[in-house]
């Protein structure tokens, strides 16, 4: 079969028996043919600048030495953002996936998956610039979902409440400055614990960082 008009792909993963085994599969697909592999993402760098083509897909590992998956994907979105890449690996975690498809992953594959549905995975890419697995729909739902969650609503007295917790006054100081006695102050601590679900006065203040309640 005439090959010489195929879709480039560049495997990027440390351990060569299963980059070996990748390459054999990918080689089997009709439209597919895999220039080299990568052992991490600065080996990948190098191969980029001395090998005459640029891929249209790279496969990539998370976990390596030197420079890890994502390490790599925040350099190829920054210098070759023309280059799809699908995130194959073992890590199935949620906070990972969206790391990765936020600096400019097209998919997110375990590597237990079928042949079929990684041929079917390089296509769509090609096709459509992305491959969503029903894992990744699913984390993308969740987030959303989460996102979507109503914010809590918070008295003015709370709100500066927040804003003096992100100082370095004590409570005790807090509740001089609010003119407050000690107790109502422990009652509105305990209270924004509650409605914030976290624990202590670290979580509070992150809490408050975050959505731009105080500013350091």
């Amino acid at each position: 079969m005439n090959k010489t008009t195929s879709n480039r792909i560049v495997i990027v993963d440390d351990h060569s028996l299963f980059a070996s085994s990748l390459e054999k599969l990918v080689n089997s697909f009709e439209n597919f043919t895999v220039l080299y592999h990568a052992k991490n993402g600065r080996d990948l760098q190098q191969k980029l600048v001395t090998e005459p083509h640029l891929p249209e897909i790279i496969l990539l590992d998370l976990n390596m030495p030197v420079m890890d998956g994502a390490e790599t994907m925040v350099w190829l979105n920054e210098n070759h953002p023309e280059i799809k890449v699908l995130v194959l690996t073992m890590e199935d975690d949620e906070s990972k996936i969206l790391k990765m498809l936020c600096n400019g992953a097209k998919g997110y594959l375990l590597k237990d998956i079928h042949p079929d549905k990684l041929n079917k995975a390089l296509d769509e890419t090609l096709t459509k610039g992305y491959y969503h697995s029903e894992k990744v729909a699913k984390t993308l739902l969740h987030s959303l979902n989460a996102e979507k969650k109503e914010q809590p609503v918070f008295k003015d007295r709370e709100i500066d409440f927040m804003q003096l917790a992100c100082s370095e006054l004590t409570y005790k100081e807090i509740a001089d400055r609010m003119n407050l006695s000690p107790k109502t102050i422990d009652g509105y601590r305990q209270d924004l614990f509650n409605k914030l679900d976290v624990k202590n006065r670290v979580g509070l203040v992150l809490y408050a960082l975050k959505h731009n309640i105080s500013k350091i």
